[in-house]
């Protein structure tokens, strides 16, 4: 199967498997070296709807998931249908060494308490 037809059947899908095809290939060296991977995002769309597959790429795309084994369990535990969370923000870090933005304010060092 070459590129073409490849791209052509993401494109009967949507737009996150194609854009999902595009960073596989982009990732590299060779075409030929990411045609497997792009078969196997493409794969589950014969098993399942394109109203289905097309979620669970957007998804994997979000959890940057690009993985034949990625999309499948999705599509299997019904995650095409949740909203993505986003990650909950780190929480900052409170070192003694670090200065803060009052040494950067006044040019003073902090108190440390």
């Amino acid at each position: 199967m070459d590129a073409l037809r490849l791209v052509d059947w993401a494109k009967t899908i949507g737009p996150a498997t194609v854009e999902q095809f595009d960073r596989i290939m982009a990732g590299k060296h060779h075409p030929e070296e990411g045609y497997r991977s792009c078969l196997g995002i493409l794969r589950p769309s014969k098993e399942y709807t394109a109203q289905r597959v097309e979620p669970a790429e957007r998804r994997a795309i979000a959890l940057q998931a690009s993985f034949y084994q990625s999309i499948k369990s999705i599509l299997q535990c019904n995650l095409d249908s949740q909203a993505v969370e986003p990650a909950p923000p780190k929480p900052p870090q409170d070192y003694p060494n670090i200065r803060g933005s009052e040494y950067f304010d006044n040019g003073e060092e902090p108190t440390i308490q």
